[in-house]
């Protein structure tokens, strides 16, 4: 009688535990965003469909770039011109040869003071005038890489390796940041995002690095590892429930985003 009592309380305590039970879940992408163009600018072309795969970095959308390439174009140019920078160069050696000409002399007292002074001065000049050369050779450099991220910005590429959800906008459309609809919508789905609901009376028996088994419902089914990533720390006080997250691979990206699921924590 003792032993079937025993029994008894333990079953009955079991739904009392997270890992005695079958919990709702709802698998979500990791992250969901919204590509807008950085710039006003008409579309080009846009590269991708929606369904396909894509990798992170991969060019995904053009935008018109005609006056920043030649604004590229012309800033190369420009710091690839050293003739200023040569001249600059030859009036500091030549005169530097004549100071040193006009105090040998003046030291015989071949010359007078105002020429040696007048050849210190000339000295100077070219010197700043090379100062002032290499100063806008390095501006032109630098105006090459402005006009180049100016014009980088012109291509739109993934920021992550994930799928295709929504195209919004078609080429010959005018896009901003600013405008309501983007130009498309990607999605990160692996890792996977499994986000659960559970009764306060759970909290702390759940902790971050914890493994789950997901079940996702038919027709993918399966039961699929996944490690817990998030717990929240904020109490749901209304409803009496908390908030966990798991992490679960997805590199085959065979399951999908927004399918319903159950999960059974070890």
């Amino acid at each position: 009688m003792a032993s079937k009592l025993r029994s008894f309380w333990v079953c009955a305590l079991l739904p009392l535990t997270a890992a005695a039970a079958e919990h709702d879940c709802m698998i979500e992408a990791k992250q969901r965003v919204d590509i807008r163009s950085p710039v006003e600018a008409v579309i080009e072309s846009v590269q991708v469909q929606r369904g396909d795969l894509v990798k992170k970095g991969q060019i995904i959308i053009t935008l018109e770039s005609g006056p920043e390439r030649a604004a590229l174009s012309l800033a190369k140019s420009r710091a690839t011109m050293l003739g200023e920078l040569k001249a600059a160069e030859a009036r500091v050696d030549l005169t530097q040869k004549k100071l040193v000409r006009a105090e040998e002399l003046y030291k015989q007292n071949f010359v007078s003071v105002n020429a040696l002074d007048e050849a210190r001065a000339d000295y100077r000049l070219a010197a700043e005038q090379f100062r002032q050369a290499q100063e806008n050779q390095k501006l032109a450099e630098l105006e090459v890489n402005r006009a180049s991220e100016v014009l980088a910005m012109r291509t739109i590429k993934s920021p992550f390796t994930g799928v295709v959800v929504e195209i919004m906008q078609k080429p010959g459309e005018f896009s901003a940041s600013n405008i309501k609809d983007p130009i498309m919508k990607l999605a990160e789905i692996d890792p996977l995002n499994v986000e659960v609901v559970l009764p306060v009376s759970l909290y702390g028996q759940i902790k971050v690095g914890a493994h789950g088994e997901v079940m996702p419902e038919a027709p993918i089914g399966g039961k699929y590892n996944a490690q817990v990533s998030v717990v929240d720390r904020v109490v749901d006080a209304a409803s009496g429930t908390f908030g966990v997250r798991l992490e679960m691979s997805n590199r085959d990206r065979k399951i999908p985003a927004g399918v319903r699921c159950r999960v059974r924590f070890k």
